[in-house]
Parts: C-alpha cells; sequence; structure tokens
C-alpha cells in the first residue's frame, strides 16, 4: 500500500474515532472547556486558530473555512480532551511533556533544526511580519524575539528566536505550557508543532510571492 494511501486511511479512522467520542458531549460543555463559542440556532462550534476563525458544524464536525486534515484533526482532539484548566504561563520543552521523553525530546532536536534552516534566510523584520501574519503576540523575553501563537484558546505556543552574531547563526525553539498535556497527547502535540511549523513557511513563501 503507498505511504500516501496508509496516510489517509490513517486520518479517517483516527477522525471517525475523534467525532464520535466528541457526539458523546454536549456541545455547551466543549464550548465551556474548550474557549469555542457555542451556537444552538446554526448548529455549529466556532473556535479560533492562529489568525483564523473556525467553524464547525455539528453533528458532523466539517470545518469551514477548510484546513489542512492533521490541523482539523488535532482541534477534535483538543475538543474532546479539554478539560478547561487555564493555560501556565511556564513554558516546556515537548521533551518536558507527560510522556515526551522520548517522542518529545527527538521533536525537540528536529525542530531546533528545521527552525535553523527556516530562519536562516530572513531579517529580524521578516520574521516578525511573518509570525505576526500568524496572530502572533510579541512578547518581552530574554531571547532576541519572542512570539506567541494562539494555537487554540488555551494551546498557546512560543517561539524564541536568537539572532545571527558573530559566533551563531540565527536559532529558534518551539515551546509549550508546561499543562498543555490538559489538552493534548504528546503525539498531537508534535502533530501541532509540524502544523506551526508548516504555516509559517507558507506565510513565509505568500510574503516572498507577494
Amino acid at each position: 500500500m503507498e505511504p500516501m494511501i496508509q496516510e489517509e486511511r490513517a486520518f479517517s479512522k483516527m477522525r471517525t474515532s475523534a467525532v464520535q467520542r466528541l457526539q458523546n458531549h454536549l456541545p455547551m460543555e466543549i464550548a465551556a472547556k474548550s474557549g469555542a463559542l457555542f451556537y444552538s440556532e446554526k448548529e455549529c462550534l466556532e473556535i479560533q486558530s492562529l489568525n483564523q476563525r473556525l467553524e464547525i458544524s455539528l453533528p458532523e464536525y466539517d470545518f469551514t473555512p477548510y484546513i489542512e486534515e492533521w490541523h482539523q484533526l488535532v482541534i477534535l482532539h483538543y475538543l474532546d480532551l479539554a478539560d478547561g484548566v487555564k493555560a501556565s504561563e511556564e513554558q516546556v520543552s515537548f521533551g518536558g511533556l507527560k510522556d515526551g521523553l522520548i517522542r518529545g525530546t527527538k521533536f525537540d532536536h528536529y525542530m531546533d533544526k528545521e527552525l535553523r534552516l527556516f530562519l536562516a534566510d530572513k531579517s529580524p523584520e521578516q520574521i516578525l511580519k511573518i509570525c505576526k501574519s500568524l496572530g502572533a503576540e510579541i512578547v518581552e523575553d530574554r531571547s532576541d524575539l519572542c512570539a506567541v501563537f494562539p494555537f487554540l484558546p488555551h494551546y498557546p505556543i512560543w517561539l524564541k528566536i536568537w539572532f545571527a552574531d558573530e559566533e551563531f547563526d540565527t536559532s529558534g525553539k518551539m515551546l509549550l505550557s508546561k499543562n498543555a498535556d490538559h489538552y493534548l497527547t504528546i503525539e498531537d502535540a508534535v502533530t501541532v508543532g509540524d502544523v506551526l511549523l508548516s504555516r509559517l513557511k507558507s506565510a513565509a513563501e505568500e510574503r516572498r510571492e507577494g
């Protein structure tokens, strides 16, 4: 079986399971715990992810506008697992999450490398504009640039960047809230990191073409 077909089947199976679990929850409870809005008259949930406001129809859980499949899946998992705990301002690496010692630590190394490559040919001004285009808030931090992305209402992602000097190239690190485990598993967290990296690359490409 071709890898793409296997991936499509895996996504379809996981999406079906997620939707079935969500259909056992009351929409009002999902909204209260996840930070989404529930509109009974339209039978939909509305949630903000990065720079997009998404409408999710009920009970099918279809997304408008369309977003990439794995982005959809982590949102469905987030709606299912959300318990309403406020995101902690304390940050941890993916390896610092529950069950993240192996999968998360491996992803940290991968992300550090990918961010170094992504940032290499961009000026601080370009990086700042790319981050803001995805809805990031720029905050004071010990790093040269710290952008906080509202991936989901209770699921911020910190991107810390250190610009090049005489000794080192530009580098970055992606971090999560210490209590991110209240909303997504380590596997979902890794997917979130991949989705954000992909969106950063797409935003950079759009700016280049524009």
